[in-house]
């Protein structure tokens, strides 16, 4: 089997144009002929949209005052959510670039989260220590923001009042990550070294795990359904990714609340991707600049990428699998094979054994 051959190299794409530490990004689903994009947020306060096949420059969406924590793009891939420093989250259409809606929070919204299949709705997260809903269905921008004058749009002010709180009073640290399972009832929150599972119908926590240390990165991994199978890490379903400590732990099953596997390493990790087809897992090792990729079997170190200067803060594998991306505090974004032959930008391999 190819996945236990020597890895061969490849050199990785660089995307720069940000100017501050990049710390998270993420890829869109897999949209018809198997076009995908990756948004990057970055303490330079501009989000970038890009292709993410080759990592090209699309688009950057101008408007926020402080540093963007987190971004991600909706399951329609037709809007972007960012969440900042400047005490807003906001949503913009992917297309024109304009903005569409302004959640405003009364403190720092450090994570941002889209339901599985649901572009309509947007989980927020901060230093306020709540977690809010916002339905976004019944209080669309003036104007259509796909029309030929895009100046026609107008946003629309979300005050945080109008959302609902859910888990009133649970968070006792500021919350980091939100991840929303596949199934549209239960989201998931990292605050501190805690992650909590909240049923929402009922708006009640209905799960507490502390793991060993702070949670550095905190991401639901899923393939797009023609790339998945049941052989697949989590069986065909998506698998939840967490980094605290020294540890690697994954969730998966529909509700992500079944433990897969923990993972102890030699080294802190700041965060972790996950190759669901390959069985494999990456990290950004802390301290330090290096992504190191393990064995999903046995945690034997495979590959060291090179080539960071400054400690890796997210990565994220494309919804086909071919590739990962990872952001770093240095400012740059890094987009690595993740597979043999031509792809995007890549005319086959640097090196290789040919074993394929």
């Amino acid at each position: 089997m190819s996945d236990t051959v020597a890895p061969r190299q490849y050199v990785p794409l660089t995307c720069h144009g940000h100017s501050r530490p990049v710390p998270h990004l993420s890829f869109s689903p897999l949209e018809k002929e198997d076009v995908y994009y990756m948004i990057s947020a970055c303490k330079d306060g501009n989000p970038m949209l890009r292709d993410g096949q080759t990592g090209d420059w699309i688009g950057t969406f101008l408007g926020h005052k402080g540093a963007v924590w987190q971004a991600r793009l909706s399951p329609d891939a037709a809007t972007a959510a960012t969440a900042s420093a400047d005490f807003t989250a906001k949503v913009w259409d992917t297309h024109t670039g304009e903005l569409l809606y302004v959640l405003k929070h009364d403190h720092i919204v450090r994570a941002i989260a889209y339901p599985f299949e649901q572009s309509g709705m947007l989980a927020t997260g901060g230093f306020e220590k709540k977690l809010r809903i916002f339905d976004l269905h019944d209080q669309k921008p003036a104007g259509s923001p796909t029309s030929a004058d895009p100046t026609t749009t107008t946003p629309v002010t979300i005050e945080a009042s109008r959302a609902f709180e859910i888990g009133e009073g649970v968070h006792k640290d500021a919350i980091k990550f939100i991840v929303w399972a596949q199934d549209p009832s239960v989201i998931i929150t990292a605050s501190g070294d805690t992650l909590r599972w909240f049923d929402l119908p009922s708006r009640r926590c209905i799960r507490e795990v502390r793991l060993e240390g702070e949670i550095k990165s905190c991401e639901l991994v899923s393939l797009a359904p023609t790339h998945s199978s049941p052989t697949d890490i989590g069986g065909g379903l998506p698998v939840l990714a967490v980094a605290a400590g020294k540890t690697a732990y994954f969730w998966g099953g529909p509700r992500v609340e079944d433990e897969l596997k923990q993972i102890k390493l030699p080294h802190g990790i700041a965060s972790v991707g996950l190759d669901l087809k390959g069985r494999k897992f990456v990290v950004g090792e802390e301290p330090g600049t290096w992504a190191r990729v393990y064995d999903w079997e046995d945690g034997k170190e495979l590959d060291v990428h090179k080539g960071h200067h400054g400690p890796i803060w997210s990565i994220a594998f494309s919804p086909d699998g071919n590739l990962y991306a990872t952001g770093s505090e240095d400012g740059t974004i890094k987009m690595w094979k993740n597979c043999e032959g031509f792809y995007g930008l890549w005319r086959g391999g640097v090196s290789g054994n040919g074993t394929d």
